[in-house]
């Protein structure tokens, strides 16, 4: 009898804490949603207007959205610390790549937050001396540093490197159903391909092309933070596995958990 209270116990607290890592990444990822979108529109008047300086503004609508855009920053860091201690398992290397293209992407969204802030800035502070017409070409350039940011941030570098990395990740790992992971492995290409053509010139930001490749990202970061804020992690994914059996395992057997670790990631990755 001591012995099942003693395996069901160890068998609960492992499974707790990735329920709980899965929850706070999930809730995260759902909170980029959150934040992102809203953003959108909150920014248009700066955005659309080439003469913001010089008309009254809306700077407090503006900067609100300019911070719901330093949130979805902090949110897309969050999202990797969260999940690496947990896909490092699968695939150390990856997990990294994964960290870091989010921090840069992260980075990038900063600056774009920043130009717009610089725009509420210039318009207040030059209407009050008086030459607010000279800085329109200043808040010009800003808002065009910000579209570009928009275009490399959260367009190019989730399309790019994160759908590919962490698609790679949960699809191997099974930590999610596998559909789920499919629609970031293919819409990613596409959209990548979408966003570059933008930056050469050869396709327009509003096309088919991109219209293609969007559903894809969008459908499988919604849905990825949707399963792991509802449901979490997979109990039967090989990593589960051998993370309940490292955790559980008596003190003096760590070949036997690293030897059990390493067949369960074989399993994942077939």
């Amino acid at each position: 009898m001591a012995s099942d209270i003693r395996t069901t116990t160890t068998e609960r607290i492992p499974m707790d804490s990735m329920r709980k890592t899965a929850l706070v990444a999930g809730i995260l990822y759902l909170i980029t949603f959150l934040a992102s979108i809203p953003a959108v529109f909150l920014l248009d008047p700066v955005l659309t207007n080439p003469n913001y300086i010089l008309g009254p503004g809306a700077d407090t609508q503006v900067t609100f959205g300019a911070m719901l855009d330093l949130i979805n920053a902090i949110a897309c860091i969050g999202t990797a610390v969260a999940l690496f201690s947990v896909v490092k398992r699968q695939h150390e290397g990856l997990a990294l790549g994964f960290v870091m293209s989010r921090m840069f992407e992260a980075a990038v969204i900063v600056i774009g937050v920043v130009s717009i802030l610089a725009v509420v800035t210039l318009r207040q502070h030059g209407a009050a001396a008086g030459d607010a017409a000279s800085l329109v070409p200043a808040g010009r350039a800003l808002v065009a540093v910000r579209d570009a940011t928009f275009l490399i941030g959260p367009g190019l570098i989730p399309a790019g490197l994160n759908a590919l990395l962490l698609g790679t990740l949960m699809y191997r790992s099974r930590l999610v159903p596998r559909v789920i992971p499919v629609m970031g492995l293919i819409g990613a290409p596409l959209l990548l391909s979408a966003n570059l053509g933008i930056i050469f010139g050869i396709n327009d930001q509003v096309s088919v092309w991109s219209a293609i490749g969007l559903p894809g990202i969008f459908f499988w970061e919604l849905s990825l933070g949707l399963w792991m804020t509802f449901k979490g992690f997979n109990r039967s994914a090989p990593l589960m596995v051998a993370f309940a059996a490292e955790a559980g395992s008596p003190e003096g057997s760590a070949t036997e958990v690293r030897s059990q670790t390493a067949v369960a990631t074989n399993a994942g990755a077939a």
